[in-house]
């Protein structure tokens, strides 16, 4: 992959840049608060141009993507934006992408850091498929429109036209307000609100028993042909229970800080989970997503860094036993 980006639209009036692997694109544009309720009313957009892009073209893509992937492929049509994972035989997440195919090749983005490891991956398993695998990073860039509610869609820009796409799509809201309303959904990232050893039952990634096979509506299409890692996913599914589950945190509000990424959850003084990602959102306050074992119980109090935490469900800790079929 090339070396990172930084945003030009970190030039932009107010512009603060963010931390970590997110440094390269603005955290906020002088008040997130005003950013957050701007995207949630479906104005503006957010600079996402860190996140590393990958191409995958030739005419059989869709089908060798199809075989590799939790996703379904084969009828993808042109135009619709899909997330797929990749999983290890045990089931465990390996890679995360999210794209849409434009007819001619499959772009997709994924986390910022993590698109060399997905093309290595991905190169390795071309054997003789006519499938041409390449980094688009330095091509194109990320950003995420508001549509409304709090919801909002992807698009990738031409690297050389960010500024002129800013312009257009304005006004711009930073990632610290992205990332509050992308937790109000429970959406987790990868490496962020997952582990070593997260499975997709465990993260919301497997859709409800209600829609199994709807395209594109969750990274898990339970009624596709065999991928690697499928065995844990359909067992876990339909007879037992996540391991752990994803909830979202309400965090005490009376101290003005966040907790740490990778804190644990405590409930009295056991560890029964750990903490992802966290935000402060513009109506809930502060909030974070939080992988915790599947039997605390959902109405149960918990604490992380000395503060109080109620918790949302997110994933249900017992989706096994709504999906069991009814035996005579």
């Amino acid at each position: 992959m090339s070396e990172t980006l930084h945003s030009p639209l970190l030039q932009l009036s107010g512009a603060v840049a963010g931390n970590g692997i997110d440094a390269p694109v603005a955290a906020h544009y002088g008040s997130f608060n005003a950013e957050q309720r701007r995207l949630a009313a479906g104005e503006g957009f957010v600079d996402l141009s860190h996140r590393d892009v990958v191409r995958i073209a030739g005419p059989e893509r869709l089908s060798w993507l199809h075989n590799l992937t939790t996703q379904h492929f084969l009828d993808l049509p042109a135009g619709r934006w899909v997330t797929a994972l990749v999983l290890s035989p045990q089931g465990h997440v390996e890679h995360a992408f999210t794209g849409v195919d434009d007819g001619e090749a499959f772009l997709a983005h994924t986390e910022p850091g993590a698109g060399e490891a997905l093309i290595g991956f991905l190169s390795r398993m071309v054997f003789m498929t006519r499938v041409e695998v390449s980094d688009a990073t330095d091509e194109l860039a990320v950003a995420w429109r508001a549509t409304g509610a709090g919801e909002g869609k992807y698009e990738f820009v031409p690297r050389e036209r960010l500024e002129a796409y800013a312009d257009a799509a304005g006004p711009a809201a930073g990632l610290w307000a992205f990332e509050a309303l992308r937790i109000e959904r429970g959406e987790p990232r990868l490496g962020i609100d997952t582990d070593h050893r997260t499975i997709p039952n465990e993260v919301g990634w497997v859709p409800a028993a209600s829609t199994p096979g709807v395209l594109g509506e969750a990274a898990v299409h339970l009624e596709k042909g065999c991928y690697r890692g499928q065995e844990t996913v359909a067992r876990v599914h339909t007879l037992g229970r996540p391991p752990r589950r994803l909830v979202l945190l309400h965090l005490d509000g009376s101290e003005n800080r966040l907790p740490t990424p990778g804190a644990a959850v405590f409930l009295g003084e056991k560890e029964v989970g750990v903490v992802g990602s966290s935000a402060r959102h513009h109506e809930l306050g502060p909030i974070a997503l939080a992988l915790v074992k599947r039997n605390v119980a959902v109405d149960t109090a918990l604490s992380v860094d000395g503060m109080p935490a109620a918790q949302e469900v997110l994933v249900d800790p017992e989706i096994g036993l709504h999906v069991r079929p009814k035996l005579r």
